[in-house]
């Protein structure tokens, strides 16, 4: 019995790190913003997204 409560404990732990890790990963990718470029040269206006 003792064993079976173990491995339970094992995986529900498992579950809670892969659950914070791609909480953590998606708020970072949302949280990045789009940039936008603007070069005025010889050449003439160039406009860049990032």
């Amino acid at each position: 019995m003792q064993n079976r409560n173990s491995f339970l404990y094992v995986i529900v732990g498992a579950l809670v790190v892969v659950v914070v890790g791609m909480s953590a990963y998606i708020y970072n990718e949302k949280q990045k913003e789009d940039t936008v470029q603007l070069k005025i040269g010889e050449q003439g206006v160039s406009i860049e997204k990032k």
